[in-house]
Parts: C-alpha cells; structure tokens; sequence
C-alpha cells in the first residue's frame, strides 16, 4: 500500500538524516524509480523533503537528521492526515495511520487523529451509483504504475464487447470522482495507433499484471499528460453553444445542469436573463433544456429550436389531453 510505504519512508528519512533514492529502493524492497516516486509524493505534499544532486547529495528532511517525528510542525501532520484520513478504507492504511499516530509526539497525537477524521470520501453519487472503479482492479492498476509493471488490460467499451490489451500503466487521474487510466498502447492492443491514452476504470473488466517492465516516454510527466489527453475531450464537450433567455429564478437549475459551461448575462429588456450554454452539439444541450419548459427560451442556434419542438409535439402527443 502506498501511504504505508510512505510512512515508513518519512521514518527511514528521519533516521538517517540524508539518504538516495537507491538506499530507500533497498531498504523498503521497491525499484529505485519507485522509491524516487515517493520521495517526490512526500516534497509535493508539504512535508520539508528536499534533494541534492551531486557528490554526496540525496534527499535530507530541513533542519538536519532527526530520529522520531518532532520535526514535523503540527500543521505539516495535519496535512498529510487530512490527505491520508479521507483513504483509509484498508486494513493496511489504517494500520499505518495508527503506527504514525504512536510516533508522534503525545502533544500532537489529538490533532492528528482529529486530522485523520476529518474528511470521508462517499464512492456513490446523489443517486447511489458508484462513481468510482471496484476497488480490487484500482489497486491493481496503481500497484502497475508504481511496480512499473506492463498489464493486460480488460476493457468494455460502451456498445462493444469487452476487449484485452497490453497496456504501459503510467498513472491513475481522478476527474469528478471518477477515475482514468493513463497508459501507452501499441498497434498490438488493436488501436489505431500507438500512443498516450486514457481509459475509464468503471469500464475495466480486468487487470493481469505481467512481469514485462513499463516502458516510459522519456521526460514523461503525469499532469502535463492529463491536460493534453483531456483537452480533445473537453473540446468536443464545448464544441457548439447555445443562446437564449431565462426566466432569473432557472438561474439556479441551469447551473447544476452545466456548471461552467453556463453563462448568464445581465438583464433583458423583458427581465429575463442573457443565457449562453455550451454543449457538445445543439441537439444535446436542446434535450437538457427540455425539462424546464417556459422558463427558458432558446434564441440560436437553428438546430436547437428544431429539436425542441419536436420534443414538444412528441410530449403533447402522449400526454396531451384526448
């Protein structure tokens, strides 16, 4: 488990005062790449890790070697249990959190437990639906990306039978509860061509780890990855808008249905409000619109009129007084 590891990594720090990414690979039996992984994850989550290259450099915690936990101020350990708290659905995590929690000094053991509670993570959505993968393949894919193991990856996608494909893991994105696989393909998993791409864990059917190693894009960075892949998807999600008037009391409804891709301007002449809705196509966002009947009006574009009264005249025809 991840946050254990880092844990033991954060004590193995504080008990050799400065230490390489190879001495942590050895002591904690992970590949070196792993090891350096972690003590990145460490320095970008607030904890004073910082390295130095060269002759004699490794990775030191600020203020020198220490042998327990002192160190840490009480807000850089509520950082890291807020972080960790909200996970610890594990037997393994919470194992970790309670052998950290008996390392810190008795003054800060009631904030970090109280850290540690402050935050739940709720896997469904308003509706009870999961919005998150089966936790068995998640940890298998994550595990993947940190061994730096090559996977065979089952995966649906929707209106096709599920496939297989040998996929390079290379990191797990979190969107809206939801998570992605970012992983390189070749001509041999069936795609069309060979690349970064992004698979939806609540459509993986399974996950077989081989003994293959990962074979990463020099210079690859996970963040910079995300925003390239998404930026297509997030494109078509916005390719069209459409404008019109709303009724001021829809204001509030409109923006739980489109979030940022809802605009509203200042009033009308007639008091209603300027509305501007961006949507993958006019037909789309047309239908989202429909359940609020005459609160709204749609100006432009054409398409989006059209699909509307065929709404209306297909509602009318099946509710409509006989």
């Amino acid at each position: 488990m991840r946050a254990d590891r880092l844990v033991a990594t954060l004590l193995f720090l504080q008990t050799r005062g400065r230490v390489t990414a190879r001495e942590v690979a050895a002591e904690l039996e992970v590949s070196e790449r792993t090891a350096r992984r972690d003590l990145e994850a460490l320095a970008a989550a607030g904890i004073p890790v910082y390295s130095q290259h060269g002759r004699g450099g490794g990775w030191s915690l600020v203020g020198g070697a220490r042998t327990d936990l002192t160190g840490l101020t009480a807000a850089e350990i509520r950082a890291m249990f807020l972080v960790a708290g909200p996970s610890a659905d594990s037997p393994e995590l919470r194992t970790a959190l309670r052998k950290l929690v008996r390392a810190l000094p008795a003054t800060l053991r009631p904030g970090a437990e109280a850290a540690s509670k402050a935050a739940v993570t709720d896997g469904t959505d308003w509706s009870r639906l999961p919005v998150t993968a089966g936790t068995p393949l998640l940890d298998a894919l994550q595990g993947a990306v940190v061994d730096g193991l090559r996977i065979r990856l089952g995966y649906a996608r929707p209106g096709s039978p599920a496939g297989t494909r040998t996929v390079d893991p290379l990191g797990v994105v979190t969107k809206a509860g939801v998570p992605y696989l970012v992983a390189g393909t070749d001509t041999a998993g069936g795609e069309a061509a060979a690349g970064l791409r992004i698979f939806r864990l609540d459509r993986v059917t399974s996950v077989e780890v081989t003994a293959d190693p990962v074979v990463r894009p020099e210079g690859f960075d996970l963040a910079t990855a995300w925003r390239a892949l998404a930026a297509p998807m997030e494109e078509r999600m916005s390719g069209t808008t459409v404008r019109g008037r709303a009724e001021p009391t829809a204001g509030r409804v409109l923006g739980i249905l489109f979030g940022g891709r809802l605009r509203l301007g200042g009033e009308r002449a007639d008091g209603w409000l300027e509305m501007e809705i961006d949507g993958p196509s006019p037909e789309v966002v047309a239908a989202q619109l429909a359940g609020l009947g005459a609160r709204v009006e749609v100006l432009e574009p054409p398409e989006a009129r059209e699909r509307l009264a065929r709404l209306g005249a297909e509602l009318a025809g099946l509710y409509g007084e006989e």
